[in-house]
């Protein structure tokens, strides 16, 4: 059988006996990150075509999708095979056929307890900061950490801020905070040590929901701010 050429700037890498990881890059980049989610979603679509069998998960993260395969209908030379094919024909989405999902977010006061500090740590209003943070459509790279909480890419680099030296025991779901060059909403309450500077109403992880997380990797989140009294009033 012949060697399976594999495409230039793609690695893959052998997780156990039932897992496979391919690599696109070791950065944080959008770039990479879509030919992550094009590969997911062709794979995606081959095993509901009937293509492709064996192929138990997928689970996309920055620059990689991992692949869990069940070893007995199909082996890992034949899957490295069938996914460079499928690298090779990768057709990218333009940026038109993007998912936008639009968040609403109070910012400060109780509901953002760190906005204040992050503005003074850049010199800024806390209206600069919000108007920076609510700025840019944010690419959801990959959900982690707890159910449903996106991983956003794309924010302001004047808006990096280290997580807090003590973190909370408890953070409202919903609490829109910043670590480093990372922005993220916290899907449940959690403890943890990003600085809070809002907070949204609508639910991105419910567990009782037909369709449990609000946001998937892939698609893009927009925050807009909005009032007290709007965010109360969207409260379900």
């Amino acid at each position: 059988m012949a060697e399976t050429a594999i495409p230039a700037g793609v690695r893959f890498l052998v997780l156990g006996d039932s897992a496979v990881s391919v690599e696109f890059g070791q950065e944080i980049k959008i770039e990479i990150n879509r030919k992550v989610m094009a590969l997911q979603g062709c794979v995606e679509r081959a095993v509901a075509d009937g293509a492709l069998s064996g192929i138990v998960e997928t689970v996309p993260t920055y620059c990689s999708l991992m692949i869990v395969y069940d070893p007995l209908v199909l082996g890992y030379d034949e899957l490295v095979e069938k996914l460079a094919a499928i690298i090779g024909s990768i057709r990218l989405a333009g940026e038109g056929e993007k998912q936008v999902v639009e968040i609403p977010v109070v910012y400060g006061g109780e509901y953002g307890p760190d906005l204040e500090e992050v503005a003074a740590a850049h010199g800024m209003t806390a209206e600069e900061v919000i108007r920076l943070h609510a700025a840019p459509e944010y690419p959801v790279y990959m959900l982690g950490f707890v159910a449903g909480f996106p991983y956003l890419g794309g924010m302001d680099e004047r808006l990096a801020t280290p997580r807090k030296k003590s973190p909370r025991l408890r953070i409202a779901a919903g609490s829109v905070g910043i670590a480093g060059g990372q922005t993220g909403i916290y899907s449940v309450e959690s403890p943890g040590g990003w600085q809070i500077i809002g907070r949204t109403p609508l639910k991105l992880y419910d567990a009782e929901s037909e369709n449990p997380v609000l946001l998937s990797a892939g698609s893009y989140v927009k925050f807009k701010p909005v009032s007290e009294a709007e965010y109360k009033a969207m409260i379900k």
